[in-house]
C-alpha cells in the first residue's frame, strides 16, 4: 500500500464486528446525475403539456369531413363562430406560446393572410395555452399576427381529434369541409399548397343561394 493511500480493507469496530470500507467519492459520476436530472425534467415537462391534450375525443377528423363547429372568445373579447366563415377558405391553426415550431410558422401565416386574404382566405389561430389572455395577446402582437386569435378549450381540441401535437393546422374549404391537415411543422410551400386547395373549393348550396339573393337586392 502506497503512502497516503487509504486502506480499503474492512475495519474492526468497537463491538468486534467489521465496518465496510468507505465508498470513494471518485466512484460517483456527477455527469450521470446531471443527465438523469435533465431526462426527468424533460419527461415531466412533456407529460404536463401533452397529458392535457390526450386523445380522449375522436381519433381524428378525416379529410372531406365537415369541420366541427365551435364558438370561442377572441383576444378582443368578441365571440367567433367557425360556421360564420362559410364561403371562405379557413386555415385553422392550433398553437401555443411555448411551442417553438409555432413561432417559426406564424410569420408565414401573416404573409399568407396578406396574400390570399383578398381571395377569400381567413386564418384563425386557436391558442391551446396555459398562459393568461394578456400574455397571449402580447405574444400575438409581438409576432405581428394579423388574423383572429381565439382562446382555446379542450372540448374544441377533442372535437378535432385531441390535437396530439402542436402546431396542428386544418384547411377548411368554402363548403365547411376539411380538405387537408398538417400535424407538426412543415415548410411554407406545403402550407401554401394546402391553402390553395382550400381556396379552390366551391361554397355549399346554402352559401351559393344566399350570395345570389344578396346580389338581387
Amino acid at each position: 500500500m502506497s503512502v497516503g493511500e487509504e486502506s480499503q480493507e474492512p475495519r474492526a469496530d468497537a463491538a468486534g464486528g467489521t465496518t465496510p470500507p468507505p465508498v470513494s467519492s471518485r466512484s460517483r459520476s456527477p455527469l450521470a446525475l446531471v443527465v438523469v436530472a435533465v431526462v426527468v425534467a424533460g419527461m415531466l415537462y412533456f407529460g404536463f403539456h401533452m397529458a392535457r391534450r390526450s386523445t380522449r375525443g375522436r381519433p381524428g377528423v378525416a379529410r372531406s369531413a365537415e369541420a366541427p363547429d365551435f364558438t370561442l372568445e377572441s383576444l378582443d373579447g368578441k365571440s367567433l363562430r367557425l360556421s360564420d366563415l362559410r364561403g371562405k377558405a379557413v386555415l385553422l391553426n392550433f398553437w401555443a406560446t411555448w411551442c417553438a415550431p409555432c413561432k417559426i410558422e406564424m410569420p408565414w401565416f401573416v404573409e399568407l393572410q396578406n396574400e390570399y386574404g383578398p381571395q377569400g382566405l381567413q386564418i384563425v389561430g386557436v391558442a391551446m395555452d396555459d398562459s393568461s389572455k394578456e400574455d397571449i395577446a402580447k405574444f400575438a402582437k409581438d409576432m405581428g399576427v394579423n388574423y383572429p386569435v381565439l382562446l382555446g378549450k379542450e372540448a374544441v381540441g377533442d372535437a378535432y381529434g385531441g390535437v396530439p401535437a402542436l402546431p396542428e393546422s386544418f384547411f377548411i374549404g368554402r363548403d365547411g369541409k376539411i380538405v387537408d391537415k398538417i400535424l407538426g411543422l412543415e415548410g411554407k410551400a406545403d402550407i401554401e399548397d394546402a391553402v390553395k386547395k382550400a381556396l379552390n373549393t366551391q361554397p355549399g348550396a346554402s352559401q351559393t343561394t344566399a350570395a345570389a339573393t344578396q346580389a338581387q337586392k
